[in-house]
């Protein structure tokens, strides 16, 4: 028997992309984009074309297991530990053991001294917040603050949208203007080069932003290098350009924004020649750059996370989502800016989550715990403790900042942590029971997606591997295990798919479970809400061509009383990062480090298989030649990068990527490496100035040639 299913891949990518996946006798055989998916168009990035070798991989995990042996990698740099070191259990004894530990905990701790972590490992709706949000709300355990990727830029985006919504992908081709911002579409976003490859065969410039000379910097028209955490300062420069030469859309401005004459006055003191020095970007250019951005008509900006990943990054997304505001583009096909379209999908999520039934057994709502400060979480000595980890969807021993702290918590031996995982990560090394999980081929989920307008019900194609179980069945099994009788543990997953699209919101008007199988996709229903606006007469969403703007004034927000209210400069503000080459520490630590995501892998995710890793050069620390040659370094030197949190052994490649004072290395898995540890071992646990987030790029390191001892 052949057959071909849909379904939609559910990793953490704007793109998610509609897959076509043929199973002959049971047996996935292919995958291809789906032709039909006006995203995808029937390609798939290198990672996911090569997804069999994912599902079928030898090193599955595909059986409960207890651990036997102690906590951590038996040894560095071999991988995983042999079956050997793990017993293999049923799913009943799993479940009861786990239910056992976690009634003890709450009888002598409290519910709280338990915390689920999870993340982007699946980005489905059901399988990635729905009944384990459900199970961990009625058993009262600790909440997690989500905020490692993209707290920061989201609250930058809605402080001045007052929403997460953006131009879709297929508008970029009618561009005659784009700025590629921090975006590596070549790397993350390769189902958007199309379209910008078909704009610049029209005559389009595409100019990229960027500290690191990235796949997509190597193709730009213009390339503009810029010192790590110094985009908000550029943004203001750009407006002190635009607005000083009155190239602004004063009627827009006029219409649908409010706080312009504040953030002309802040912009003055952003002279082009003051900011260059931040940015190292010539006062020349950033007037050419302003002046093209203002006068070519339309205009967009692609911005993507990593200009929010430093000390001011929720400022740096604000001040450059204003710059479509100001120039009016919003109004033209082509124009705008894209960095989350996440907003627009409007599913009954508390349906999913049901977050009232933590209710039952605190009485309020229970504590909560920023994922980005794990190693501060397990290491304190806050009542109650951290005493379990129930850990899915995400390998924070591998992406977590302050790796040292990490794993010194993850080691304790009082900790009882539970991995439910598709491989033995870094954190199943570390975890007293793992569990065996599904891929998206062995189950069905609902799809959203942030960085277009497609809805997508992703259909099961194979059965599951050996025992392994989705998130939804695995936590609807601890929710009857630990005797908790209410009915919505006992939903189906058309059921909980259905309550999902239960809502009243307009743009999913018409939208059901059984349309979504139908069609395999389907665009929100824009049209409903802006019937008066001609422009959408066309086909194409402009969100906010006449204001619409989701902001309390309805308003673009130049100027937000909510941030004064935080004590937060109300319309937008640069200081250079804490740990910056203008910063004190400098002078110890005078490299700024940009702990970069791998081209090749997603976050740690594919980065164990064989097939991608000879795509990717493992253990680089990319430099400067005037940098290495001010040390003694030479290509492929082995050097020690490091600060006062940890120091990390790697390979020097000495190459014109970056500019003096910056390097590079780049996210694996720790175990990987001959060490045992990876890069987050430089990072910090500080905090974004908006959302909470991570400051992956806001670090200071130096690096010496390492001499090994004789």
């Amino acid at each position: 028997m052949k057959k071909v299913v849909h379904a939609a891949c559910p990793h953490d990518c704007p793109d998610a992309c509609g897959v076509l996946i043929t199973v002959e006798d049971g047996r996935a055989t292919k995958i291809k984009g789906d032709p039909a998916h006006p995203v995808a168009r029937g390609f798939l990035c290198a990672k996911v074309a090569k997804y069999l070798d994912r599902v079928y991989s030898p090193d599955r995990v595909l059986y409960p297991m207890r651990r036997m042996g102690p906590k951590g990698p038996r040894n560095a740099g071999e991988g995983a530990r042999s079956t050997q070191e793990w017993q293999r259990i049923t799913w009943d004894e799993a479940l009861d053991e786990i239910t056992s530990r976690f009634k003890k905990i709450i009888a002598e701790f409290g519910s709280e001294a338990i915390l689920p972590f999870s993340f982007g490992g699946t980005l489905g709706m059901l399988n990635s917040a729905s009944m384990d949000r459900r199970f961990f709300h009625r058993l009262g355990a600790s909440q997690l603050a989500r905020n490692i990727c993209s707290a920061a830029g989201e609250a930058g985006l809605e402080s001045v949208f007052g929403i997460k919504l953006g131009t879709e992908p297929e508008q970029f081709r009618h561009s005659r203007y784009i700025i590629a911002w921090a975006a590596n579409i070549h790397g993350n976003n390769v189902h958007l080069w199309p379209f910008i490859a078909e704009a610049r065969r029209q005559g389009a410039k595409l100019v990229v932003i960027d500290p690191y000379r990235t796949r997509t910097a190597a193709c730009a028209d213009w390339y503009l290098p810029i010192n790590p955490g110094t985009d908000a300062a550029l943004a203001l420069a750009m407006m002190h350009v635009i607005i000083s030469e009155n190239l602004h859309d004063a009627d827009y401005v006029e219409r649908y924004t409010l706080g312009f004459e504040q953030l002309r006055n802040k912009v003055q003191d952003y002279t082009p020649e003051r900011v260059a020095k931040w940015t190292g970007i010539a006062a020349s250019d950033i007037v050419k750059l302003a002046r093209e951005y203002a006068t070519t008509h339309p205009a967009v900006i692609r911005l993507n996370y990593g200009v929010q990943r430093s000390e001011g990054g929720g400022m740096a997304t604000r001040a450059v989502a204003m710059l479509p505001c100001i120039t009016g583009s919003w109004k033209e096909v082509g124009g705008g800016l894209q960095m989350s379209t996440s907003g627009a999908f409007k599913l009954n999520k508390e349906a999913l989550k049901c977050s009232d039934l933590m209710l039952e057994p605190l009485g309020r709502p229970a504590r909560t715990v920023n994922m980005v400060e794990l190693g501060k979480a397990l290491n304190s000595l806050d009542d109650p403790p951290i005493k379990s980890l129930f850990v899915y969807g995400c390998n924070p021993a591998a992406t977590c900042p302050n790796h040292n702290e990490v794993i010194r918590g993850l080691q304790r031996t009082d900790l009882f942590t539970v991995v439910h995982e598709q491989f033995l990560t870094d954190t199943a090394d570390y975890a007293d029971m793992v569990l065996p999980a599904t891929t998206f081929f062995e189950h069905k989920d609902l799809q959203t997606a942030y960085g277009h307008y497609f809805l997508q019900v992703s259909n099961q194609a194979i059965e599951a591997l050996g025992e392994c179980r989705s998130n939804v069945e695995v936590f609807r099994a601890l929710a009857q295990r630990m005797g908790f009788e209410d009915e919505c543990f006992r939903e189906s997953v058309d059921q909980m798919i259905d309550a999902a699209l239960d809502s009243d919101h307009p743009w999913l008007q018409g939208i059901n479970r059984e349309r979504l199988e139908r069609e395999g996709h389907v665009r929100l229903s824009f049209e409903k809400q802006f019937t008066d606006d001609s422009s959408q007469s066309s086909g194409f969403f402009l969100p906010f061509a006449h204001g619409n703007f989701f902001t309390t004034s309805g308003k673009a927000e130049l100027y937000s009383e909510t941030l004064k209210v935080q004590g937060l400069d109300p319309v937008v503000h640069f200081e250079p990062p804490g740990e910056s080459r203008h910063s004190e520490q400098a002078k110890t630590f005078p490299l700024e480090l940009l702990a970069r995501k791998s081209d090749n892998f997603l976050n740690s995710s594919f980065s164990n298989l064989p097939a991608i890793q000879e795509m990717e050069e493992a253990g680089l620390l990319e430099m400067n030649a005037t940098d290495a040659r001010t040390r003694g370094i030479a290509e492929g030197d082995r050097v020690r990068v490091f600060n006062r949190r940890g120091d990390i052994l790697l390979r020097a490649k000495v190459d014109g990527v970056l500019q003096p004072g910056v390097v590079c290395a780049r996210l694996s898995w720790a175990k990987l490496s001959p060490q045992g540890r990876n890069i987050n071992v430089l990072t910090s646990e500080k905090l974004t100035d908006l959302g909470n987030s991570a400051t992956f790029y806001s670090v200071l390191v130096e690096v010496e040639l390492f001499q090994t001892a004789s």
